[in-house]
């Protein structure tokens, strides 16, 4: 709901008048304190003052406040409460005291502190204003509507409490009775923002043609008014007439003047909202907006990387890729902007440049997390030297990093088996188990590669059984064991394994197929290996034409 007052928790106490009794040197003293942030010593020296002058209280109230600042809110409400106490006629101490009730989450008390404010201050508007708020907040519209008419009779009719009063109207389902008040002070005072809230009312109520009408109205006197332009741009939309709605929206792009956030905000709306069908179908106009908006703010990061979002979700890779190597290009120092474009590479299969620009990200920011897309692309690449080089540096650079060392050792492994070296492999193996014995992704590769070769089947089907265990549902450590199971001759243990794992992804496995078919051959359900083995096959032929 929209406000038109000041948050409570946004009011500065601190430069508030000090009451006629701080003439104390001592208070001052404690007061300069609090005011220049010195708040751990006012708040000993005001403790102090409260034992010496229990009476005094404008040291209730610092000591209040002091508290607070230390969100010390019980010790807060407590020396609230008796300055308070010595002087329920000062405004400032009750306005504390109800404050300190809001920000303890008890607003139901913190409204009736308020309530007993309009009583006794009536003519202070601020206090009207405030209770207003926690009306709205508490979805007391009843009250809130009565503390508008005091807030309008201290006021008198304005453009802030006739919105006010039709959001109250909208929170409580009565919208058309908040729309015929706007409609009433229109006649009176014609404003952009009442204007364009009526064709805000009028579009949800599907409208079109009086919803058009009020938004041109509100540009009649402002043609510059945003709220205006996208409300007519919208009934532009609804009604279908695209070029229409892309002449409306073309100032609002194209200027300066607006924030490039509006506009990512908007543009990324339409990307997630709009029928691709009408993305595609009125693209030049989307296109067009959206270059507009990005040569109005050609440095804006966010809002670039919202064009480049725009190109990708409509099916443009390599021209959001420019967008998103704009952004890493013009933000060298943004991690963020870096990474961004790292991954747009590994989305497109860009290898090579991936690659690339990981080992100069890693340089850059010294984070790890671009070795690893290095070593992606090193491995899609078949590079397996290269992952070697980058494992054995962070071996050296980090010898007691575990969690490094790990995952170095673990990558290192894979390497060497993917080169042939199989002693390199199991060496580096072994050591990634030492660090931790329960490695999943060690133990799998380990157990499989081991099962392949036919040997040590024991030992592989502990290290496997371990995955299984630690991951019932990885239909890869499935395969793995249910694959050792039928080495060790227990083809009939094997078929649940390999069944759970085509639950879980194992049919997009041809590997995984080919293992189960071969297990069903072996129990003598040939006709149902034959499936599984036609469905790999037409995996394998599916891969080769990508």
């Amino acid at each position: 709901m929209k406000r038109i007052l000041v948050s409570l928790a946004l009011v500065c106490l601190c430069a508030l008048p000090v009451p006629a009794q701080e003439t104390d040197a001592n208070l001052v003293d404690a007061v300069t304190l609090y005011t220049n942030g010195r708040n751990k010593q006012a708040r000993q020296l005001l403790h102090t003052l409260s034992i010496a002058q229990p009476g005094n209280d404008a040291v209730w109230y610092y000591l209040a406040l002091s508290a607070m600042r230390d969100a010390d809110l019980e010790a807060a409400t407590q020396a609230s409460e008796k300055a308070v106490a010595l002087d329920s006629t000062n405004y400032w101490y009750r306005r504390l005291q109800a404050r300190l009730q809001i920000l303890q989450n008890k607003p139901l008390k913190g409204i009736e502190l308020y309530e007993s404010m309009v009583k006794d201050f009536p003519d202070n508007e601020g206090t009207h204003y405030d209770l207003l708020d926690l009306y709205l907040q508490n979805q007391q519209y009843e009250k809130a509507l009565t503390a508008l008419d005091e807030v309008e009779k201290q006021r008198g009719l304005s453009e802030e409490v006739i919105r006010t009063r039709y959001d109250v109207y909208t929170a409580m389902g009565q919208q058309d009775q908040g729309a015929a008040l706007l409609e009433q002070f229109n006649e009176q005072y014609s404003v952009p923002s009442v204007l364009s809230m009526l064709g805000d009312y009028y579009l949800s109520d599907y409208k079109d043609s009086l919803a058009l009408s009020r938004y041109e109205e509100a540009l009649s006197l402002d043609s510059s008014y945003i709220p205006a332009i996208l409300g007519k741009s919208e009934v532009y939309r609804h009604m279908r007439r695209y070029p229409d709605y892309f002449k409306t929206l073309e100032p609002f792009f194209s200027s300066e003047d607006v924030q490039a956030q509006s506009k990512s905000m908007y543009l990324g709306n339409l990307t997630r909202s709009l029928d691709p069908k009408i993305l595609q179908i009125h693209r030049a106009g989307f296109d067009s907006l959206a270059l507009k908006a990005a040569a109005a703010h050609p440095t804006d990061s966010t809002l670039i990387s919202t064009v480049g979002t725009y190109y990708y979700s409509t099916g443009r890779e390599e021209e959001a890729g420019k967008w998103f190597q704009r952004n890493a290009l013009l933000y060298p120092g943004s991690l963020q902007h870096t990474a961004t474009y790292i991954q747009y590479l590994q989305l497109q299969g860009k290898w090579e440049e991936m690659r690339e620009q990981s080992m100069k990200a890693y340089e850059r920011f010294d984070e790890l997390a671009f070795l690893d897309y290095a070593n992606l692309g090193s491995y899609n690449l078949e590079d397996y030297d290269a992952i070697v080089t980058t494992s054995k540096m962070l071996l050296a650079r980090y010898p007691k990093d575990n969690k490094i060392c790990l995952n170095a050792w673990s990558q290192l492994g894979d390497a060497y088996h993917s080169l042939g070296d199989l002693k390199g492999a199991y060496k580096a193996y072994k050591n990634a188990l030492k660090i931790d014995p329960n490695y999943a992704p060690v133990l799998n590769n380990y157990a499989y590669y081991l099962s392949l070769e036919g040997k040590e089947l024991k030992k592989a089907y502990a290290m496997s059984k371990k995955t299984v265990e630690q991951e019932p549902d990885n239909a890869t450590y499935l395969d793995t064991f249910a694959w050792i199971l039928h080495l060790m001759g227990k083809d009939l243990e094997a078929k649940p394994f390999f069944k759970h794992a085509m639950l879980y992804g194992g049919k997009e496995s041809a590997v995984i197929l080919r293992h189960y078919a071969t297990v069903l051959e072996a129990l003598g359900e040939a006709d149902t290996a034959q499936v599984y083995r036609s469905q790999a096959q037409r995996l394998d032929e599916a891969g080769k034409k990508q």
